[in-house]
Order: C-alpha cells, then sequence, then structure tokens
C-alpha cells in the first residue's frame, strides 16, 4: 500500500469502554496526526499510522497520538492511555482494531481487557435515518425464509422482534426479568417495549455496520402495534411500506405441515394453523388494510415457488439495495433457503 495515498478516507469512530481506567475508555476519532515516519519506518499518511487506520482521543489529552494505532513491528493494535504509555494490545494483522476477540493487558493496563466498538457514524451526532419496511404474512407465508435471504444476498437488516425479546432475556438486559415474567404469565409483551428494543436494534446496527435497510419481520401485528411504533419513533416520523406476503390457506396449511416433521415446533399441527391463522386475519389483516389505504402496502404472491418471490422481493427493494449487493452469486445457504441445494444430512456416516 502506498501510505500517502491510503485506498479510503478514516470515516470510522471508536468506543473504548470497560478498561477500568479514564484515561483509556473514552471516544476516538480519525487521527488528524500529519505525516510523519512510524517505529518501523513507515511514511504515514493523515487518518493512517503504518498502512492502517488510525485514531486519536476525541478529548485530545492523550500525549501519544496517534492513541489507537497499528505496530508493523509487533505485528499488533495497540491503545495508549494518557501518559502515552501502551495499555492493551492485540496481536494479528486485521485491517481494523478486533471487536470480537479478547484484548491482552499491558504493563500500564487494568484487567479485564475492555470492550471496543467501531461506530460507521460520530455516536456524538444523532443517529442517520433508517430506511424501513414492515413485512408481514400468515403462518407459513415464507417471510421469514425470504428477509433472510434479503440479509444474506441483498444487505438488508433482518430484525424481529420475537427474536429481540428472546435475545432480552438471554443476555440479561434491563428489561429480561420483566419480559420472562409476561411471557411465563402468557401476557402479551407492551407494544412500548418491543418497540424500544427494535429501535434500539435498528440505531446500533446503523451506527456499527453503516447500513440502513431494514425489514421488520412480523411487525405490526395489530393496529395497537402500528400506533405503538408511532408513539416512540414520533408522529411525524415516515410511514414504513408494508410487504405483504399473501398466501392461500391450503398452501399455508401444507407448508406447515410439511415442515412439522423436522421443525419441533408445538404449534405446527392443524388445530394450532387454524388458531394461529384465524388470530392473523382477526388482528393482523386491518393492519393490512390500514396501510393499503394509505397506499404504504406492496402485496407478494408467496404462494408460488420460492426462487419467483425472492425475484419479486429483490425486484421491490431494488431501489434501496446497494450496487455491491446488486449482482452477488447465491450463496450457498441461500441455495439452501431457496431449494437449490439439498441440507447437510444431520446424521453422520
Amino acid at each position: 500500500m502506498n501510505d500517502q495515498n491510503p485506498p479510503t478516507k478514516n470515516t470510522l469512530f471508536i468506543e473504548v469502554s470497560g478498561a477500568g481506567l479514564p484515561e483509556v475508555d473514552g471516544l476516538y476519532v480519525p487521527s488528524a496526526e500529519p505525516p510523519k515516519e512510524s517505529e518501523s519506518g513507515t511514511l504515514s499518511s493523515l487518518g493512517y499510522w503504518n498502512g492502517k487506520m488510525a485514531w486519536d482521543r476525541a478529548d485530545k489529552k492523550s500525549k501519544r497520538s496517534p492513541a489507537i494505532s497499528y505496530s508493523n513491528t509487533y505485528k499488533s493494535w495497540r491503545i495508549c492511555r494518557l501518559d502515552g504509555h501502551l495499555a492493551y494490545d492485540n496481536t494479528c494483522n486485521e485491517e481494523l482494531p478486533p471487536t470480537e476477540r479478547e484484548w491482552h493487558v499491558y504493563k500500564k493496563g487494568v484487567a479485564p481487557a475492555p470492550k471496543v466498538v467501531i461506530h460507521h457514524y460520530d455516536p456524538r451526532m444523532p443517529c442517520p435515518e433508517p430506511n424501513i419496511l414492515f413485512v408481514i404474512g400468515g403462518p407459513g407465508s415464507g417471510k421469514g425464509t425470504m428477509c433472510k435471504l434479503a440479509e444474506l444476498q441483498l444487505g438488508w437488516h433482518h430484525l424481529s422482534a420475537g427474536d429481540l425479546l428472546r435475545a432480552e432475556i438471554n443476555a440479561g438486559g434491563e428489561t429480561a426479568e420483566l419480559i420472562e415474567d409476561i411471557i411465563t404469565k402468557g401476557e402479551l409483551v407492551p407494544t412500548s417495549l418491543s418497540v424500544t428494543l427494535l429501535k434500539n436494534a435498528i440505531e446500533r446496527l446503523i451506527r456499527t455496520t453503516g447500513k440502513v435497510n431494514f425489514l421488520i419481520d412480523g411487525f405490526p401485528r395489530s393496529i395497537e402495534n402500528a400506533q405503538g411504533w408511532f408513539n416512540i419513533f414520533g408522529k411525524d416520523s415516515p410511514i414504513p411500506t408494508m410487504l405483504y406476503f399473501e398466501c392461500p390457506y391450503p398452501v399455508l396449511e401444507k407448508r406447515i405441515l410439511g415442515r412439522a416433521k423436522y421443525s419441533g415446533r408445538s404449534d405446527d399441527n392443524v388445530e394450532s394453523i387454524k388458531l394461529r391463522f384465524d388470530t392473523f386475519k382477526a388482528e393482523t389483516l386491518p393492519t393490512v388494510e390500514l396501510f393499503r389505504s394509505k397506499n404504504k402496502c406492496v402485496e407478494i404472491n408467496s404462494g408460488r415457488d420460492r426462487q419467483l418471490v425472492f425475484s419479486d422481493l429483490a425486484e421491490h427493494l431494488s431501489e434501496f439495495t446497494e450496487n455491491e449487493f446488486a449482482d452477488l452469486p447465491l450463496s450457498e445457504e441461500a441455495e439452501m433457503l431457496l431449494g437449490l441445494r439439498p441440507y447437510p444430512s444431520k446424521t453422520t456416516p
């Protein structure tokens, strides 16, 4: 790499937390250090050090800038204290500081090592607006499969309110006990809680991935859900378009009974299917009609072959799908979801 002409401008921000050292924890911004020679003799450039991106402390208090940088000599990323002494390092050759692998505690550090989060937008500024589409369909309509395909092949985020509730419980989040207690009692989780989890997940993903396209799977399931959305996001927020996966009941029943052989779901039986479909008609279809009345509903016939359905979905999303994803060849997982490749056998030879 020509260090004087980096391939891309450094526009990333790094948040370091949990170090137990105020002089380490905090926000780091793209380095503004002028070009100079590093310890390994490499001439660095604005926002870069030793050919990789580098960051200064946002409060400018560190005696050593960049305060997060890569060492060619030791083949490691390092984080410095305010006094310029190394506190943490991570030996690897990755282009960006690792965010999942634990950092090594150096001489001037304190265990446990800090958590590193990379932001695509300045966390001191408001989060960019998301581009959101709601995805609704009866049980067995294939909406979950199609959302997964859009995530794999088209770069869209796929979020499910139900998945986020379960994740909150498993992670022991602030509302985990409340959610678990409500579900245990067989009651419905308040819409405000579900939408708050969705909003938080959307902002986190925008900031950490830089991507703003979202498919919200299985929401809103009722008029009350829709009202709750605007209570949290603001009454002046844009009305998301709804993708309605329309599928005849006999097809839904056949699909669910077919997957019952391996799904292990207690509600994949004839009685439960009928009950779930009746609930969908009573609670969710009025929501579909509401979005139709506002010209915000796009219907997709999901009773057809999966490849045709996905082709329709991709076309509807094409206006917002980033170019880098538009012509991607199908991954193996996508081929399996489309029925073009068998799933691996669960039995070992």
